[in-house]
């Protein structure tokens, strides 16, 4: 009878547990509701059971529909927080109503605040703050039909514990706008490294892009995705096995990173030289072993010891002393491995790299920090000369397919999931992925832009740009850009399209990493953005010298900038301008700020027709800004457009 009993008791407890409703991933603990604007709460239980939210000392009721769904739509609320919410048996904790934001795009916006601790680790370790949090979304893509929810991930607060894997410019500009407003501040970080804006657009956005359409339709098949995961697998793993098994510094008697190893015969070489990475036409693909003796003073030994080995193309594997000590799969991330104490021994010391080169040109990426860091700030440097010796030679390794760069994927399962949650605006780090094809970008973010505003039923929903950054290298000579060309498409988005903004960044890129660290100041003007688009501060200066007008007076051409952001800083010198004559001729030109207007000419050309300025991948030297200290967007005009 007791059996019964218990049987009984656990049969009940059951089906009460199964009858528990079920919360929406971003309805958690932590979470940050959009003040001033009607709040949904929503979720799915029994069809017909009732469900009772309290929360603010209200009482809301509803019954799930047939299906088992449930909505609930709150009035507008002001900021404030932590507050409770309870819906039936479930407690919702730590709640804040201020301000959130979406964060989208693709790797400068996914960056996380680990990958900037070189530039700004005190200000980082010292600053906490319980009224920000952060929410990143997992990655996830489906090409069938828009999702509901998104992956299980929680919502966290900033503090020093948590605060490396927030989204850097998500960090920097959630600090700025709380300085600004005192409210509370959410960021919903939703971006893919890589990923081009096709991606976050649905079907009904690209119907004006059949090519797009028809790429996302050879995905329908979930089959043959899974086909090509398996193949992609395969050929990694075949391919990986044959460099294990054919590298010589792994197969010797001797390993080539054993601190005793005798490198006597090996060749000389510079990091930097492309000549050990080549055969004199094609790159050479596989492995390739460098190693390098240093002497450490006796003052240095026991000291905490930090290995910088700057960035490379593709992995690598270090050794110091014959001992591992650090590994990375891609060439992006920051090579940061500790020495573990004891390693390092007074006198004669060894480290030892091993790179794998997958599929394109190896090297290690110059103007990076190659050094040993102590306790007491002082350096070895790692620079110069090194021992090296290829470790085998293979073919290049073809590169997996990314499906979450395929159309409507990203839209499907990480913008349409958050269609409910209100929003402040819409930050986006978008377009490096688009260059190569810069001439439909206009219309796509213009379908993107659009489509989400449609998503949240706010047809001035703000929506704040990031222009591309200065990166690369150019020729001494003025020259076309697909970069240079895709700011341009920035700029003018920025313009027509209503309720926008754009942050200038032409001046805090880096020439050898497409991930510049100085975010900082990328989320300052964001912030400056959203304070004029969001906010409707009509006094805030928020953009540098925005091209108005042109005329010309012989063989000078005069450039005329929007009011408001005219009032321009004085330089001794300025750079960064390019004239083309009529007769096609194209050259560097001279340049003065006259007043609120910069005059361009070049004596070699009598008659100016058109006029750039910061075009190029990376503009070097290009400095027209505003008091304000705002950098001018690169532009081009031509006296034929006006």
């Amino acid at each position: 009878m007791l059996k019964l009993i218990f049987f009984l008791l656990g049969f009940l407890l059951a089906q009460i547990s199964e009858a528990k409703i079920k919360l929406p991933v971003l309805i958690s603990d932590g979470m940050v509701l959009q003040r001033d604007q009607d709040i949904t709460i929503w979720g799915s239980a029994d069809a017909g059971e009732e469900v009772i939210i309290h929360f603010l000392s209200k009482r809301y009721i509803t019954v799930a529909d047939s299906d088992g769904y449930w909505q609930v739509v709150l009035p507008p609320q002001k900021a404030g927080g932590p507050y409770l919410m309870t819906i039936n048996e479930q407690n919702v904790n730590n709640i804040l109503i201020g301000d959130v934001w979406l964060g989208s795009g693709q790797s400068n916006m996914e960056l996380p605040v680990s990958r900037v601790m070189d530039l700004y680790r005190k200000e980082v370790e010292s600053y906490t703050n319980p009224m920000i949090r952060y929410l990143k979304v997992p990655l996830s893509y489906n090409f069938h039909q828009p999702l509901d929810d998104i992956k299980p991930v929680t919502w966290k607060e900033l503090t020093t514990e948590n605060v490396h894997s927030f989204g850097a410019l998500a960090y920097f500009f959630a600090r700025e706008m709380y300085e600004r407003t005192e409210v509370p501040v959410g960021v919903i970080n939703s971006s893919v490294g890589g990923s081009p804006a096709e991606a976050w657009i649905s079907e009904e956005g690209l119907k004006h892009f059949p090519a797009h359409l028809n790429d996302r339709d050879i995905y329908l098949s979930d089959s043959h995705i899974s086909n090509i995961q398996s193949l992609d697998r395969e050929r990694r793993n075949l391919w990986n096995s044959v460099l294990f098994r054919k590298d010589r510094g792994l197969n010797e008697t001797i390993p080539w990173f054993a601190s005793d190893y005798d490198d006597v015969h090996w060749e000389e070489a510079d990091l930097f030289d492309k000549k050990w990475g080549s055969d004199g036409l094609n790159p050479v693909n596989g492995t390739h072993w460098f190693r390098k003796e240093f002497t450490l003073p006796a003052h240095l030994t026991g000291e905490h010891a930090l290995l910088r080995m700057g960035c490379i193309v593709d992995a690598d594997s270090v050794f110091v002393n014959g001992h591992f000590v650090g590994t990375t799969a891609y060439q992006y991330p920051p090579r940061i491995y500790p020495i573990p104490p004891g390693l390092l021994k007074q006198g004669k010391n060894n480290i030892t790299v091993r790179l794998i080169s997958y599929s394109g040109n190896p090297g290690f990426v110059e103007d990076k920090p190659y050094k040993i860091l102590f306790g007491k700030e002082e350096e070895i440097s790692l620079e110069g000369m090194w021992k090296y010796r290829q470790g085998t030679r293979m073919p290049a390794l073809a590169g997996e397919t990314f499906f979450q760069y395929k159309p409507t994927g990203l839209f499907n399962a990480m913008i349409h999931p958050l269609k409910r949650w209100g929003l402040k605006g819409v930050l986006w780090y978008q377009g490096e992925s688009n260059t190569g094809r810069y001439n439909e970008y206009d219309d796509l973010m213009t379908a993107l832009v659009c489509e989400w505003r449609s998503l949240w039923q706010r047809h001035d929903l703000p929506f704040l740009m990031v222009q591309l950054p200065n990166f690369m290298l150019d020729p001494p000579y003025p020259a076309e850009s697909n970069w240079a060309e895709m700011r341009e498409v920035q700029l003018q988005l920025s313009k027509t399209i209503p309720h926008t903004g754009l942050a200038v960044t032409i001046d805090v890129g880096e020439w050898n990493d497409i991930h510049p660290l100085n975010k900082k100041v990328v989320g300052e003007r964001l912030a400056l953005q959203a304070v004029r688009v969001a906010y409707g501060e009509k006094d805030v200066i928020s953009d540098g010298p925005l091209f108005h007008s042109l005329s010309s007076e012989g063989n000078k051409l005069i450039i005329s900038f929007k009011e408001g952001t005219n009032n321009l800083l004085p330089v001794g010198k300025l750079r960064g301008f390019s004239l083309q004559g009529a007769d096609g001729r194209v050259e560097w030109a001279e340049a003065l700020i006259e007043g609120n207007r910069v005059i361009v000419w070049n004596d070699k050309i009598s008659e100016p027709v058109k006029v750039r300025y910061a075009w190029g991948n990376n503009p070097e030297g290009a400095n027209l800004r505003n008091r304000e200290g705002l950098p001018a967007s690169p532009f081009q005009a031509s006296l034929t457009n006006q």
